[in-house]
């Protein structure tokens, strides 16, 4: 008696469905990981940009140019290069003698649970949710 080799169409969809079951659990992982990078991103430009503010202060003895606004970022998008935008990096609320840097996610990232971060110049970091920062 001659014996076939290979699979059975059976034993090809249990591995179908192995598959499908593993691919279902990490898809969403992986989209976590992605997002929580993005955010990684723009926190380290917002220190960045906060480092650029104080070497503002530094020169002029405030973080405001002349007519009272906020002096011009050297970039305001998060990530700083690529053609995709994940955040919107800007200065609110400046004065003479204090800052606030903003991140509003954009895109893609619009969706991450975080929402827009903050850096003020007093190194206050928001939102204060466990795992944003």
């Amino acid at each position: 008696m001659k014996r076939n080799k290979g699979f059975t169409l059976v034993e090809l969809m249990i591995v179908v469905a192995i598959i499908a079951i593993l691919a279902a659990i990490a898809y969403p992982s992986y989209q976590g990981a992605i997002r929580d990078a993005r955010r990684g991103v723009a926190e380290a430009d917002l220190v960045e940009l906060a480092g650029f503010m104080e070497r503002y202060y530094t020169t002029n003895s405030k973080y405001t140019d002349t007519a009272g606004a906020p002096p011009a970022l050297p970039f305001g998008t998060s990530p700083q290069e690529g053609t995709t935008v994940f955040y919107d990096l800007s200065v609110a609320t400046p004065s003479s003698t204090a800052f606030t840097l903003t991140a509003t996610p954009t895109g893609p990232q619009a969706s991450d649970y975080c929402g827009t971060l903050s850096l003020d110049s007093t190194n206050t970091k928001n939102p204060a949710v466990s795992g944003c920062w």
